[in-house]
C-alpha cells in the first residue's frame, strides 16, 4: 500500500469515527448543560467549594468565577512546583525555578501546556498527577463553560443571565471529560501506553551503555491531554515517545480524541439554539478548513523535490517511522487547528511551507474544529463578523439567530479578533529587536524568525506546540510566554462573555424574507472567506518573512 493511500484511508477512518460519535456526544453535552438535576458527587463538590449551582449569573459574575478559579489554579500549581523537592513521590527531582514554575503554571491553567522543561527529568509523580493532570481536566472544562455561556446568549432573550459557572465547570468535568478519559485511557493502555508509578531505572541501549527512565501514570494523563486539547506530555518527546504513543493505532486514536469534543460541540450548539442546521453550517466550515489543511500538508511533505526526498519518498526528517509522513501530517494539522499542541513529529523539520501550515492553523484562531469550547466560541465570533459584513453588502441590519448585530456586538467581536494578533506580533517584534532573546534561536534567517514567531503564536493562541529549535527555557521566554498565555486565554473570554450578555438581553427579531439564511451552504462559504481574509491576512507579512520565504527559497 502506498503511503499516500494509507494517509487517505486514515482520514476516511477518522471522518467515519467522528461522524458516528457526533450525534450521541453532541446531544449528551446539550443535556448536560441544560439539565436542572445535580448528581450526588456534584452536590458534594458544590458544598466543598461553597457554590450554589442554582444561582443564575450575568456575564460579569460569570467572568469573575472564571478568573477567580483560574487564579487559584495558577497559584496552587506554582506552589506545588516550588515545593516539589519536599514532597513525596518527587523521584528525587529538585523544586522548579521561579520563572519556569510561573511559566508552567500559567501554561496549564490557560489550557496551553507549553513545556520549556524535560518532563521525565523535572516533574515527579505528585506534580504530574496532582497538578498538571488535574489542570488538564479543569482548564478544558473552563473553555467548554465559556462556549456554553455564549450559546445561551444566542438562545435566551430579555435576560442577561448566562447560567452558573460553577455548575457548568463541574458538569463538564464530571459528566463529559472524566468518563471519556477513563475509556480513552483503557484503550491507550491496550495499545501499549504505560500506566504505573515506578521510580527511575536504567535501561540498556543498543550499542552499549544505559539510559535512565522513569514511569508514570501516562495513559490517564495522555487521554485527557488530547481529549481536552491540552497537549502537555509526560515525556519531553511528547506523542513521539513510544511510552505515550506506541504505534499507528494509538496515533490515530489520539487524533480522534483531539477532534472529538470540538466537532461534537457544534451539534450541542445547534440543539441548544433550537436549530440543528445552524450547527451543521458551523461544522461544515470547520470540516472544510480541516480537510483542506490536511490535504495541503500531505502534498507539501510528500511532493517536496530533491534527491534525498525522492529516495525517502517525501520529507521524512523529524518524523517517526512508525507513523510515517501521512500519520505525522494528520497529527500536525489536527494539533495546530485545535489548541492541543501535542506533537508526534518535529515541526521544525517540516518543509518551509509545511511549517507555515502549522503556523497558519494556529493564527486562524484554532477554530477548525478548535479547542474544547474555544473552537466553538471562536467560530461563532467569526460568524457574527460574517453576518455583519453580509449586512453591509445588502444594506440592512445584520441578524444572527434572531439577534441584531449592532455597534456594541461588532466592537466586542473586533476586540476578540485583534487581541491575539497584537500579542503575537508585538512580542515577536520585541524578541527580534532585543539582543538577548535572539541567542535562543538555533537557526538564523527565515527559519530562525519562524522559531520565535511560532513560539508566541503558540502561546497567545493557547496551543503549546513548538518549532523545537528554540531554547525557551530562559528568563525572557519563560516570563513573556507566561504573560502571553494568560492574556491570550482570558482577555478573549472577557469579550466573549460580554457579547453573550449583550445578546441575551435582546428581544428576538423575527425572520423575514430579507433575513440571511445562516443555516445554508452560502453562509458557510461566506464564513470560510471571512475566516481566511479577516484573520489570515493579519499575519501575512509575518508569514512572508518566515515560512513563505523559506519555502520559496527551497
Amino acid at each position: 500500500m502506498s503511503p499516500v493511500l494509507a494517509g487517505a484511508l486514515q482520514m476516511l477512518a477518522l471522518v467515519a469515527a467522528l461522524a458516528l460519535a457526533h450525534r450521541p456526544l453532541g446531544d449528551h453535552m446539550a443535556r448536560v448543560y441544560s439539565s436542572t438535576r445535580h448528581l450526588r458527587i456534584e452536590k458534594w463538590i458544590y458544598r466543598a467549594i461553597g457554590a450554589d449551582p442554582t444561582t443564575e449569573m450575568r456575564w460579569p459574575a460569570y467572568l469573575r468565577g472564571v478568573l477567580a478559579f483560574s487564579a487559584v489554579g495558577v497559584l496552587f500549581l506554582y506552589l506545588l512546583q516550588r515545593l516539589q523537592g519536599s514532597l513525596p513521590g518527587s523521584l528525587g527531582f529538585a523544586s522548579i525555578d521561579p520563572d519556569q514554575a510561573f511559566n508552567t503554571a500559567a501554561s496549564f491553567v490557560a489550557n496551553t501546556n507549553w513545556q520549556s522543561y524535560y518532563g521525565e527529568q523535572a516533574m515527579g509523580h505528585v506534580v504530574q498527577t496532582g497538578g498538571l493532570a488535574v489542570q488538564n481536566f479543569v482548564s478544558a472544562a473552563v473553555g467548554m463553560a465559556v462556549a456554553v455561556a455564549l450559546v445561551r446568549g444566542f438562545a435566551r432573550s430579555r435576560t442577561g443571565e448566562l447560567g452558573n459557572f460553577w455548575s457548568d465547570l463541574v458538569r463538564g468535568t464530571v459528566r463529559v471529560l472524566l468518563p471519556i478519559s477513563v475509556v480513552g485511557a483503557l484503550v491507550l493502555v491496550a495499545t501499549g501506553v504505560i500506566q504505573n508509578f515506578s521510580g527511575i531505572h536504567e535501561v540498556g541501549q543498543f550499542g552499549g551503555g544505559t539510559q535512565q527512565w522513569n514511569g508514570g501514570a501516562v495513559a490517564s494523563q495522555e487521554a485527557v491531554k488530547v481529549l481536552g486539547t491540552n497537549g502537555g506530555g509526560y515525556f519531553n518527546a511528547n506523542s513521539a515517545h513510544p511510552f505515550e504513543n506506541p504505534d499507528g493505532l494509538s496515533n490515530l486514536f489520539q487524533v480522534f480524541l483531539i477532534l472529538l469534543i470540538p466537532s461534537a460541540m457544534t451539534r450541542t450548539f445547534g440543539r441548544m439554539v433550537g436549530s440543528l442546521k445552524q450547527g451543521y453550517a458551523i461544522l461544515a466550515t470547520m470540516t472544510t478548513i480541516w480537510l483542506g489543511f490536511t490535504a495541503l500538508m500531505m502534498w507539501t511533505e510528500f511532493s517536496h523535490h530533491g534527491p534525498a526526498f525522492d529516495l525517502a519518498g517525501g520529507a521524512t526528517e523529524g518524523k517517526e517511522t512508525r507513523f510515517g509522513i501521512a500519520g505525522s501530517s494528520i497529527f500536525a494539522v489536527a494539533t495546530t487547528l485545535t489548541s492541543t499542541g501535542a506533537v508526534n513529529s518535529f515541526h521544525s523539520s517540516y518543509t518551509g511551507l509545511g511549517g507555515g501550515i502549522t503556523l497558519l492553523g494556529m493564527q486562524l484562531g484554532e477554530i477548525a474544529p478548535g479547542g474544547v469550547g474555544s473552537g466553538l466560541y471562536g467560530m461563532l465570533i467569526m460568524a457574527v463578523v460574517a453576518v455583519f459584513l453580509a449586512g453591509l453588502m445588502v444594506g440592512r441590519t445584520p441578524e444572527y439567530l434572531g439577534k441584531k448585530i449592532g455597534t456594541r456586538e461588532i466592537k466586542l467581536a473586533a476586540c476578540y479578533i485583534l487581541i491575539t494578533p497584537a500579542l503575537v506580533l508585538g512580542f515577536t517584534a520585541a524578541a527580534m529587536a532585543l539582543p538577548t532573546p535572539g541567542d535562543s534561536m538555533t537557526n538564523t534567517g527565515a527559519h530562525g524568525f519562524s522559531e520565535i514567531l511560532y513560539a508566541y503564536t503558540s502561546g497567545a493562541n493557547n496551543n503549546g506546540s513548538a518549532f523545537a529549535g528554540l531554547n525557551a527555557d530562559t528568563q525572557w521566554f519563560n516570563t513573556t510566554l507566561g504573560i502571553v498565555m494568560l492574556l491570550g486565554r482570558f482577555l478573549p473570554m472577557v469579550f466573549v462573555l460580554a457579547l453573550a450578555g449583550s445578546l441575551a438581553r435582546q428581544s428576538p427579531v423575527p425572520a423575514t424574507a430579507g433575513t440571511l439564511g445562516t443555516q445554508k451552504p452560502l453562509f458557510s462559504g461566506l464564513l470560510l472567506a471571512t475566516v481566511m481574509i479577516v484573520t489570515g491576512l493579519t499575519y501575512f507579512p509575518a508569514l512572508a518573512l518566515g515560512p513563505l520565504a523559506e519555502g520559496l527559497a527551497s
